[in-house]
């Protein structure tokens, strides 16, 4: 049985965390220019810790992943085979895009996935709803503005090994895999989980289905938020301000308790419930976003 630990990124842990992260960040920068724009060499993703990684993430039927340096493939013909998703995979290496195709052929797959001889930087990622990577660090902290940006809010970054620096994991785990101990000497692997957050940052107004209106202002960092609210004039401070791909989460007080605020962005509106003190059912909301915030990503 292999050991497996899984580790939640509480609040308190960040500051320790980001140390951690940007130290790792620094050892990174450390690789050769050509592993910075190559991604490094070819190594293959062992059975256990792919299969981890799209459990992770949730894949099923209805999801498309790309995996960036995609190898031998074995990660797209994994979801595709064990799940039914559809998918691409990305490589610089011809040859190793001619054998994935061949693999995709051979399994019976290659009419809901494909491989593409392609710089990761021009890959499109429009499709993804499932992203997965296994590149070195400078690599990865490159590629970090193209996954904050062009994916779309919601979709699932997992990586093994390396992280986005600055960017913290949702969730991680790490677990033994003896195996690659004679490719790194560490017989251990570690998976990160993203989830992309939906651009909230800028001023939004908040109404309450027969209640109070409500003015919420928004800093964002990556998924960490800061924000203020008035009420007629009033200020208020939000609580527990909360950020995961599309799901965003808030709490107010409301003179005779806590209003906790729970409901999904999409564009520049969101709605949901919020649950009041003493009320005997959950409230509808609805915002309205009315300026446009900068969303701060280095």
């Amino acid at each position: 049985m292999r050991m497996m630990e899984r580790v939640k990124v509480h609040r308190w842990a960040r500051p320790r965390l980001l140390a951690a992260f940007a130290a790792a960040a620094w050892l990174g920068a450390a690789y050769a220019a050509d592993d910075l724009k190559s991604g490094g060499p070819y190594v293959p993703t062992p059975q256990v810790v792919v299969d981890s990684m799209l459990r992770m993430a949730n894949v099923t039927e209805n999801d498309f992943v790309v995996d960036l340096g995609s190898g031998d493939g074995v990660i797209v013909l994994t979801a595709a085979k064990q799940f039914k998703a559809s998918g691409m995979g990305v490589d610089i290496d011809a040859d190793l895009v001619k054998l994935s195709n061949n693999s995709a052929q051979k399994l019976g797959v290659a009419d809901r996935v494909r491989f593409l001889q392609q710089d990761v930087f021009k890959a499109d990622l429009s499709r993804a709803s499932v992203l997965t990577l296994y590149l070195l660090p400078g690599m990865m902290l490159n590629l970090r503005p193209k996954l904050f940006n062009e994916l779309q809010p919601g979709a699932r970054v997992v990586s093994h090994d390396y992280h986005l620096g600055e960017w913290l994991p949702d969730d991680q785990i790490s677990f033994d895999v003896p195996e690659k101990e004679a490719v790194n000497g560490v017989p251990k692997a570690t998976i990160y989980l993203w989830h992309v957050p939906a651009k909230i940052a800028g001023k939004w107004e908040v109404k309450v289905a027969g209640g109070e209106t409500y003015e919420l202002a928004l800093k964002q960092r990556f998924q960490n938020l800061e924000g203020s609210v008035a009420v007629g004039g009033k200020p208020l401070r939000p609580q527990y301000l909360t950020l995961r791909g599309n799901e965003f989460s808030f709490a107010l007080p409301d003179g005779k308790g806590v209003a906790r605020f729970s409901g999904s962005v999409k564009d520049d509106a969101m709605e949901g419930t919020v649950d009041l003190s003493g009320a005997k059912a959950p409230a509808r909301w609805t915002a309205t976003r009315t300026a446009v915030g900068v969303v701060t990503i280095n």
